[in-house]
């Protein structure tokens, strides 16, 4: 991320940030993979094709499928920095609907430690080396270059965008942007419980005979992922509870395996995000159903 995009994207006159394909050019002129959000701040939902995900996903979700969809689908992986694409007709609603413009951290290189308040920011202060810094609605965006995992909640009102993620673009920010320092790694890191959780209701499948487990059939854990995708994406009211309960019975099946990988979830956030959920939602219905099931 650079100060000086007009000077990188080659622009005179007036900046194209009236516009948010403008920008989203800027952006990918910058190497930074944008894409549209729609009102509330959302991805746009996959296409009639793509849901569900029954394309299999983008090349370059991971271990995702050969979709090559050229609609804006699939919530971060559809940012791209080819201005072929952004310019498409098949994006081109999605641009007159768009209500802002966001970005894939990740596909840039970059790592954004989202501070959600003034606490956050005095933590941050604290505990972080100083870097690029974006004010945000409610608080800011500290920019760090390198890329690793995502995730939410990684301690009050702080949450981490990367890989498998998007941040807002709200400008260029000012200092310095510095190297992603390991204090960030480390939120990512989950410590151990100290307590065990007392035993759910719920059970957790136990290994087959000889000590294989069954989900390990490419076919099963397919069609179960498939079908968790599918009870999310037809939901009509309720949303949130389906999407607790979609979580609660996947991790039941084959949380306690090591089948489901970092493909499997993102698979079923991306259902859940384009019904309208936030990331966050989705991270604590997540851990929510992991906790009730002692995983």
């Amino acid at each position: 991320m650079t100060s000086d995009c007009k000077a990188r994207c080659g622009r005179t006159g007036n900046h194209p940030d009236e516009s948010h394909l403008g920008t989203a050019l800027d952006l990918a002129a910058a190497g930074m993979p944008p894409l549209p959000l729609r009102a509330g701040k959302l991805p746009f939902g996959n296409c009639r094709a793509c849901r569900g995900n029954a394309c299999g996903g983008r090349p370059n979700m991971k271990n995702a499928g050969p979709c090559e969809c050229a609609s804006v689908c699939h919530a971060w992986a559809a940012a791209t920095t080819d201005p072929r694409v952004l310019t498409s007709l098949a994006w081109a609603s999605a641009w007159r609907e768009a209500a802002a413009v966001a970005y894939h951290p990740g596909g840039a290189g970059l790592t954004v430690v989202d501070l959600d308040d003034a606490a956050a920011i005095a933590w941050a202060r604290e505990a972080l080396p100083a870097t690029r810094t974006v004010p945000t609605t409610r608080g800011q965006h500290w920019i760090y270059r390198g890329a690793m995992q995502s995730a939410n909640a990684v301690r009050p009102g702080v949450d981490i965008k990367s890989l498998m993620s998007y941040a807002r673009w709200l400008g260029p920010g000012t200092g310095t942007m510095t190297g992603l320092p390991d204090a960030v790694r480390a939120l990512t890191v989950q410590k151990p419980s100290t307590v065990r959780p007392a035993r759910p209701a719920a059970t957790v499948p136990a290994l087959a005979r000889g000590g294989e487990c069954r989900h390990r059939t490419p076919a099963y854990l397919e069609r179960g992922i498939a079908m968790a995708e599918q009870r999310i994406t037809e939901a009509r009211s309720a949303v949130h509870a389906t999407v607790y309960r979609t979580f609660l019975a996947v991790l039941s099946a084959h949380g306690g395996c090591g089948c489901l990988t970092d493909a499997h979830t993102a698979r079923l956030f991306t259902a859940a995000q384009a019904k309208g959920e936030s990331p966050r939602h989705c991270t604590d219905a997540w851990t929510n159903a992991r906790t009730r099931l002692g995983l």
